[in-house]
């Protein structure tokens, strides 16, 4: 189930046509991702086993996301105070749960991401239309690592790759992020049902 919710992490991210342009300096990607404060997007997120899923997916920076599947898929993954929630229909009962700082999505859900700390960003490359970049917690590099894409002109960010600490990839292709509004009650695990 940890890797469900970890692909839906990844997902948010790899979409759209990109449009042509240099690669993206650290700081340019820092200052993007420190602009997002509330924002919506589909996704199609694709599982370590092949599997896909489509749903949306919901930011309100720092600290919260919720990935809603589509049927037939019956799992929701929130990040709320700190911590990251999956909730399995099928299964029922108590959600599982795990420390957001041990999964490498809490590095663009910060308060303030500064990819050019030092150990965090493990890969930086362009490759002719988009920029990648690869980051990990520095202080805890085996929970993992995020790959993210991002296009320019404007800036956004299009996919994620999440790779646990047990190597499992999760991708995320995100639709298009749109700002939006969002409640906190959107987030808060004691307001969403089983």
């Amino acid at each position: 189930m940890l890797r469900t919710a970890l692909a839906a992490l990844t997902a948010l991210a790899l979409t759209a046509v990109p449009v042509a342009a240099d690669q993206l300096s650290l700081g340019q990607i820092s200052q993007y991702l420190n602009t997002i404060q509330s924002a919506k997007s589909p996704f199609t997120q694709i599982n370590g086993d092949g599997t896909i899923s489509t749903g949306t997916v919901y930011i309100k920076r720092p600290g919260k996301m919720r990935f809603e599947y589509n049927p037939p898929e019956q799992a929701m993954v929130l990040a709320w105070s700190g911590a990251v929630y999956i909730f399995d229909k099928k299964v029922g009962g108590q959600p599982e749960t795990y420390p957001l700082t041990q999964t490498p999505l809490s590095i663009i859900l910060d308060r303030n991401v500064n990819l050019g700390r030092a150990g965090m960003v493990t890969g930086h490359s362009y490759d002719g239309t988009a920029t990648t970049v690869t980051a990990q917690d520095p202080a805890r590099p085996e929970y993992g690592s995020i790959q993210m894409k991002f296009t320019a002109n404007p800036v956004e960010l299009r996919q994620w790759i999440v790779r646990d600490g047990n190597g499992q990839t999760t991708t995320v292709v995100l639709g298009g992020l749109t700002a939006t509004k969002l409640s906190n009650a959107t987030f808060d695990v004691n307001r969403v049902g089983n």
